[in-house]
């Protein structure tokens, strides 16, 4: 995610284990790539708790990898009506998130907003939903990067970063927004 004109984009770090990681983001190519929707409604922010895979466990929102030949939009709308039951409408990018774990996974992840919504909110084997006040954000339970981030995703400033994690440790990051 470093600025690719930058003199460098290699950034090197020890691990939880002492190990040293180094990982060059110029040559970066992720995984997976994947989706995030935060379906906005009245100051509330749809949150789910993952029951399963990547950050099972945690409060996040709905999304996931995307299938082949599917946009990120297409994925962002998929997605949220497999995990929770609703369409999401009013969808607008928010900003981009890259992942880089030392265990040698990588993840792109798109993230959108959504002004509203139709359907029928459920709880799936995938994600308990719940509508979270967005002056009272559980960060607490959440992936720790998205204390970074989510402000800005709040304020509707556009925004891309980058993270290392060592599993659930975040050992570095990086973060631009639009102005």
């Amino acid at each position: 995610m470093p600025d690719s004109t930058a003199s460098t984009n290699r950034v090197t770090l020890a691990t939880a284990s002492g190990a040293p990681f180094s990982i060059d983001w110029g040559a970066w190519v992720p995984t997976d790539t994947a989706v995030l929707t935060f379906i906005r409604r009245d100051g509330q922010l749809l949150l789910i708790l993952k029951k399963r895979g990547l950050g099972s466990g945690k409060f996040n929102a709905p999304g996931g990898r995307l299938e082949p030949g599917e946009t990120p939009e297409q994925a962002a709308v998929r997605e949220t009506q497999e995990e929770v039951g609703l369409t999401p409408t009013g969808l607008c990018p928010a900003g981009r998130l890259d992942f880089a774990f030392v265990d040698g996974y990588s993840l792109r992840c798109h993230v959108f907003t959504a002004s509203g919504h139709t359907g029928t909110l459920t709880e799936t084997d995938e994600a308990a939903p719940f509508w979270c006040p967005e002056d009272d954000i559980p960060y607490g339970k959440m992936w720790s990067d998205d204390r970074i981030w989510l402000p800005l995703l709040l304020d509707a400033k556009p925004f891309h970063a980058a993270f290392i994690f060592d599993r659930d440790l975040m050992l570095w990051h990086l973060l631009k927004c639009a102005i």
